[in-house]
C-alpha cells in the first residue's frame, strides 16, 4: 500500500471480555474461511502483513481502535478460529509471553500432525524474532510473536515490542515473499507510534559492509575486540554514538566474544544462533566497524507509520452485540450456501466490497 499514516499503539490496561473476545474468534472464522474459499491462503498472508490492513481487521473486530492490544487479541483470535476450522490450509503458532517462547514447539506438533517439514518456519520464526531484537535496536523489547504459515513454505510474522518507559508499543510484519535475505530491509511494514531519534539498524542497505564486519570481528581474540571498543569508548563521539555506547562494557562481553571465537561464525545467521550474542554484543562490534574501520551502519528508524463494529472501551462507540452477531450470522449464512453451491450471498459481498 501506497498511503501512510499515524497509528498510536499505546498500552491499555485490562483485556478483552470473554463475550468480545468469544465473537471475536467467531467473526475471525467467518472472515477467514470466505477468505480461503475465495482465494489461495496466500493472500490473506499478505494481507496480515499489510500493517493497514492488520489495523482494519483488529477494528472490525471491535478491539481498540488504536490499542496495542489490537495485535495480540487479533492474532489471538485468528489462531483460535484457524485451530477451530481444523484445515490443512493454514496454520498459527506463537502468541504472547510463554506462548511466544514456545513457538518452535508448537510449530513442530503441528507439522506432525500434518505431515511436513517444519524446519524452514522454525526458522523463519527464530531469525524475525533475533533480528528485531538484536539487528534492529529501536528501544522496544519484543513480547509477542506470532507466525502464520501454510505447507507449502509461505509464512507471515507479526510480532509486538514494548517501550516500557512510555508505554507505547511497535509492530512489526515480515512475509516470506518480500524476503530476500532475513538482514536486509527484511519489513513488509512496522506500525508505531513516531519515529525514534536513535536507533541501531543493522537491517538496512547502507549497513551491508557493517553487517559482512561482524563475522570477520567476531573471528578476532577478545582481547583485541575489548581493545577496539574501549578505544570507541573514549573517542570524542557524536551523539548518536554517545548514547549507543555509553552502556557497553567489554569485560561483561567476554563470554559473548568467547563463544563466537571458538565457534568461527561463517556468516550472520550462524553469529546470531550462538547463545549469548544479543544486542550489546553486536552493538559494540557494530560500532568498532563504523568509527575504526569505517563501515558506516544506519541510524534511521525504518518504522512506516502506519468502525465496523465499535470498539472494547467504547471508542468511537460500545460494541453493539446485536449488529455483531447479525455480521457473523450473515457471514455463516453466506458461508453455508456457498458450500452447496449457492453463491448469491458470497457474489454480493464482494460487489458490496468493490462499491466501498
Amino acid at each position: 500500500m501506497n498511503r501512510r499514516g499515524f497509528a498510536h499503539l499505546p498500552l491499555h490496561g485490562g483485556k478483552a471480555p470473554a463475550w468480545l473476545f468469544q465473537r471475536m474468534i467467531k467473526l475471525s472464522r467467518a472472515i477467514l474461511e470466505i477468505m480461503l474459499s475465495e482465494y489461495p491462503p496466500s493472500e490473506f498472508l499478505r494481507r496480515i502483513s499489510d500493517p493497514f490492513w492488520f489495523q482494519s481487521l483488529g477494528n472490525v473486530l471491535g478491539f481498540d481502535w488504536h490499542s496495542s492490544g489490537i495485535t495480540t487479541t487479533t492474532t489471538g483470535a485468528l489462531k483460535e478460529a484457524i485451530i477451530s476450522l481444523n484445515t490443512n490450509l493454514i496454520f498459527a503458532a506463537g502468541g504472547k509471553g510463554k506462548a511466544a517462547i514456545s513457538t518452535p514447539l508448537q510449530i513442530e506438533k503441528i507439522a506432525e500432525n500434518f505431515g511436513f517439514n517444519p524446519a524452514p518456519f522454525i526458522k523463519a520464526s527464530r531469525l524475525s524474532a533475533k533480528v528485531d531484537s538484536v539487528l534492529l535496536q529501536d528501544g522496544y523489547k519484543l513480547y509477542h510473536h506470532t507466525i502464520f504459515f501454510t505447507p507449502d513454505g509461505t509464512w507471515a510474522v507479526i510480532q509486538q515490542g514494548m517501550k516500557e518507559s512510555t508505554s507505547y508499543a511497535r509492530r512489526y510484519h515480515w512475509i516470506s515473499n518480500n524476503i530476500n535475505s532475513y538482514f536486509n530491509e527484511p519489513h513488509s511494514g512496522i506500525s508505531a507510534q513516531k519515529k525514534e531519534s536513535i536507533v541501531l539498524n543493522l537491517t538496512s542497505s547502507y549497513s551491508k559492509e557493517n553487517r559482512q564486519l561482524l563475522v570477520e570481528l567476531s573471528k578476532e581474540k577478545p582481547e583485541k575486540i575489548e581493545r577496539e571498543v574501549e578505544r570507541v569508548k573514549i573517542l570524542s563521539l557524536p551523539k548518536r554514538h554517545a548514547l549507543l555506547a555509553s552502556d557497553i562494557h567489554p569485560k561483561n562481553l567476554r563470554r559473548a566474544m568467547l563463544l563466537a571465537y571458538e565457534r568461527l561464525p561463517s556468516n550472520l545467521e550462524e553469529l546470531l544462533e550462538i547463545r549469548g550474542v544479543g544486542a550489546k554484543y553486536i552493538r559494540a562490534l557494530s560500532l568498532v566497524s563504523d568509527l575504526i574501520f569505517g563501515a558506516p551502519v544506519s541510524f534511521e528508524d525504518p518504522a512506516v507509520f502506519s468502525f465496523a463494529h465499535g470498539g472494547k472501551d467504547g471508542t468511537p462507540y460500545p460494541v453493539d452485540r446485536k449488529v455483531y452477531d447479525g455480521t457473523i450470522e450473515i457471514l455463516e449464512r453466506a458461508i453455508k450456501k456457498a458450500k452447496i453451491g449457492e453463491r448469491d450471498k458470497i457474489n454480493a459481498l464482494k460487489k458490496l466490497s468493490q462499491l466501498f
